[in-house]
């Protein structure tokens, strides 16, 4: 198998140019995106709460992605139901919180990986999207923030202008 930083750097020049995938769903039987997603994921806060399997970060190991990638092969792959809890808002009210499987989580971002390569390059530098998701756009980057906010940033409002 092909390096994965190969294969994103592949998929991206192919979004460049507006190129059909083709073949994408193999990628997926590929180990190295799963270290990479793992890698990505393990830090997270919320690694260490339990799902309603039981998973936590603790759980992941390269039996597990191996029997990952066996089960993608032979399209037998079940996302797992998501675990509902409720949050505290500021407000006093509480709002719903899906908690999904470690498993899905990395599977999630390996997805991830392959669609923002491909699609991360045909993005408008006034996307919404590219602007809350683009590692790569840090300095426009807007974590969180009001629409006022990103206007502003956009220069959309009329003090903004000279």
């Amino acid at each position: 198998m092909q390096d994965a930083a190969t294969v994103l750097s592949i998929i991206r020049k192919r979004g460049e140019k507006g190129l059909p995938l083709n073949n994408l769903y193999r990628q997926l039987y590929n180990p190295q995106f799963y270290f990479r997603a793992y890698a990505r994921l393990y830090s997270n806060d919320g690694a260490m709460t339990p799902d309603t399997t039981g998973e936590t970060v603790d759980g992941m190991s390269r039996e597990k992605i191996k029997t990952m990638i066996d089960l993608i092969r032979q399209e037998r792959w079940r996302w797992t139901p998501v675990k509902r809890v409720y949050i505290p808002k500021r407000n006093g009210k509480r709002r719903p919180l899906g908690l999904p499987s470690w498993s899905s989580k990395v599977m999630q971002e390996v997805v991830r990986q392959l669609l923002d390569a491909y699609y991360e390059p045909i993005f408008s530098d006034h996307s919404r999207t590219r602007m809350s998701h683009s590692p790569e756009r840090n300095d426009t980057r807007l974590e969180r923030g009001s629409l006022g906010d990103r206007r502003r940033h956009l220069g959309l409002f009329r003090e903004s202008l000279p």
